[in-house]
């Protein structure tokens, strides 16, 4: 294969990947099978992977798979999201919601076979108990939830970020310590075969995509 040919085969392997990304959508309803568990663990260490600010690696995952867990933190979500809906949510942001059908129930919470918890470290603890801060530990997790979601997908295992505010609960349920901040909640498993996702639109390249 010459230098040409190369070319025009990463192109065609990165226009495949578009297509395959594109299809990627945030599934609500889950079915009762469960993803290997081994799998499961291969994706979060793929997610592991990431870069980070200082490569503090400043990510922690807790992996949910206990009924009992999934009901208690389905019960606190809701809590929070009545909470929510009765006296937070704007005029302007119920009107965003309404295409995707969202409301104060989250079953999802428990049909899913996995919750992966998702925490950021603001800092850590060096061999002397001195605190050592961490840089960008946001956008250091937001990346790494990125490759998490990606790497998910390309095995045909869906999932659903899903943020309540606040999050505090989720800290207390799982027994995180003080330097650990809650950033999402992965819901992944299998989508129930009658799910159907709301429509929506993704921008064209030309919308998001400048060059120089």
């Amino acid at each position: 294969m010459n230098i040409e040919e190369k070319k025009q085969e990463l192109i065609r392997k990165s226009v495949e990947m578009i297509k395959r990304m594109r299809r990627r959508r945030s599934v609500r309803a889950f079915n009762g099978v469960t993803p290997p568990l081994e799998v499961i663990k291969n994706c979060i260490n793929i997610a592991a992977s990431a870069p980070s600010g200082a490569n503090d690696q400043p990510w922690t995952f807790v992996l949910v798979k206990d009924k009992e867990i999934k009901s208690i933190i389905r019960k606190e979500s809701e809590k929070t999201e009545k909470e929510f809906y009765e006296k937070r949510i704007t005029k302007e942001w119920k009107d965003r919601l309404l295409p995707l059908n969202t409301n104060i129930l989250k079953p999802f919470l428990e049909e899913a076979p996995y919750l992966i918890c998702i925490f950021v470290q603001r800092y850590h603890f060096d061999e002397n108990g001195k605190t050592v801060k961490h840089y960008f530990p946001f956008e250091s997790v937001g990346i790494a939830t990125g490759f998490l979601i990606s790497s998910l997908h390309n095995l045909g295992i869906s999932s659903l970020t899903y943020t309540p505010s606040p999050m505090n609960f989720l800290k207390k349920i799982l027994g995180r310590p003080k330097n650990e901040t809650p950033f999402t909640i992965l819901v992944v498993g299998y989508p129930k075969s009658d799910y159907k996702p709301p429509k929506i639109t993704k921008k064209e390249s030309k919308d998001y995509l400048i060059i120089k």
